[in-house]
């Protein structure tokens, strides 16, 4: 049975969709006033792995993925710029889906801009206005009342019974020492520039936290399955998402909650001060390849907090260089003799899949897969694999990629020249002239080709 934390209830839960067999997912996207970091990356590809391993066990999937284009930082970011607000946004989209494409993140079925849902936001705070939570301040800006929400606080634990009444904040981010109502609607403000609206409710621009609501609300309905974000996002965010839904609709909003901790670099807190502030630009640019950077960011448990290292990440790579080269050797076998591997992949796939139904389990996912390449591998290096086995493996191996999305099976090729050689090296072996065999196989070592000898062919791998 598929199980995952809820962080609404704080414990682990049976899954099941409102509708069988469908799962409405909404996953919280960029605010693009910069390029991702490696910390967005990490819940980005923790929402990937959950979108795939439901799509695994027969779930369609819709997904939706916001962009938030309109806050106060891509505010800030085009006034400084002197930039329009739509130019300023535009390059920081264009590379977010330039990011989701070289990490090999499925493509949500949604990605609605803040921007171009004024008209649905508007909606939902009237709503609220006339179900009495929403209210008109005295800068004509219109805040939530969060003391006549009888639940607030119940995904946060967040206690009102101190809060200072008809204290308000306007700004989107902030903690829970500075909790006030919040802001649903901002009357126009001169620090705003040309970003306005105009609109029944006066003209001004909406407040983060409505922003999504309004977003999901649309494309998924006034309830959903689930809702995933960064643990950071709980509060003030997610809470107030669930505060004004509810409000406005008076339904349960999102039955599942799951969030992603931290990622944190060298053990330390990411920032621009300490100099260990990356994005994926940065890490190409150091030669770590994308599969490596995705197997890294999945490979941890997406409730525990990921040490980035430059270490791991070249762990990392030789992980994944580890199911190339698993998949080569299987793509090598030709003989029909050897044992069935019917077994060995039942298991393997009985233990994943249990791993996975466990919260996402991903580590001992990864362990019993690496139990399974081992057993494998010595299959393969005593010649005991049948070809038929090698493909039955390969397809299992296909089936688990569907998920984890960082193996390759497209086929390596190599230079006429060194396949020449390589060639040339096996006439000398058969005629036994050992010397020039082995030159020709230090050869091809220089120019990052190892060969592996069998007793019907020779297999290569670069290196």
């Amino acid at each position: 049975m598929l199980q995952f934390y809820n962080s609404l209830s704080k414990k682990k839960e049976s899954f099941k969709p409102i509708k069988d067999s469908e799962v409405k997912m909404y996953t919280c996207g960029p605010t693009v006033y910069d390029f991702a970091h490696i910390g967005n990356l990490r819940a980005y590809i923790f929402e990937d792995l959950l979108r795939r391993y439901l799509k695994f066990k027969g779930f369609k999937v819709v997904q939706v993925m916001n962009l938030t284009d309109v806050d106060d930082k891509t505010i800030k970011g085009s006034k400084k710029e002197n930039i329009s607000l739509e130019k300023f946004t535009e390059k920081f989209k264009k590379a977010f889906f330039e990011d989701l494409k070289v990490l090999n993140i499925e493509k949500a079925e949604f990605y609605p801009e803040a921007t171009k849902t004024i008209p649905e936001m508007v909606e939902l705070i009237k709503k609220l206005l006339k179900n009495g939570l929403a209210y008109k301040g005295d800068d004509k800006s219109i805040y939530f009342s969060i003391k006549k929400f009888k639940n607030y606080g119940k995904l946060s634990g967040f206690k009102i019974k101190e809060l200072k009444e008809g204290a308000r904040v306007s700004q989107d981010e902030y903690d829970k020492e500075n909790a006030r109502d919040f802001a649903l609607w901002k009357a126009f403000s001169e620090d705003d520039g040309n970003v306005f609206w105009e609109t029944e409710l006066g003209k001004g621009r909406p407040g983060w936290h409505i922003e999504c609501s309004a977003m999901s609300i649309k494309h998924l309905g006034e309830q959903f399955d689930i809702h995933t974000g960064g643990v950071d996002n709980k509060f003030p965010h997610h809470e107030n998402e669930i505060a004004q839904s509810e409000g406005a609709t008076g339904k349960k909003f999102v039955n599942f909650w799951l969030h992603c901790d931290h990622l944190i670099v060298d053990g330390q807190k990411m920032s621009k001060s300490l100099g260990n502030f990356y994005t994926l630009r940065d890490l190409l640019k150091k030669g770590f390849s994308p599969a490596s950077l995705r197997f890294l960011l999945l490979s941890t448990h997406y409730r525990s907090k990921l040490n980035f290292t430059e270490k791991a990440v070249k762990e990392a790579e030789i992980k994944v260089e580890k199911f190339d080269e698993f998949i080569s050797k299987l793509n090598a076998v030709k003989s029909e003799k050897g044992i069935k591997a019917k077994k060995l992949i039942e298991t393997a796939s009985s233990d994943f899949e249990n791993a996975m139904d466990d919260d996402l389990n991903i580590s001992l996912a990864l362990t019993s897969l690496n139990d399974f390449m081992k057993e494998a591998n010595k299959l393969l290096d005593e010649e005991k694999l049948s070809k038929s086995s090698a493909e039955k493996i390969l397809s299992f191996l296909n089936e688990i990629n569907s998920v984890l999305g960082v193996m390759s099976f497209e086929e390596q090729k190599l230079e006429k020249e060194l396949l020449d050689l390589i060639e040339e090296r096996e006439k000398a072996r058969k005629e036994k002239d050992w010397k020039k065999a082995d030159e020709i196989r230090d050869t091809l070592k220089s120019k990052g080709i190892e060969l592996s000898d069998t007793k019907d062919s020779v297999r290569w791998k670069k290196i």
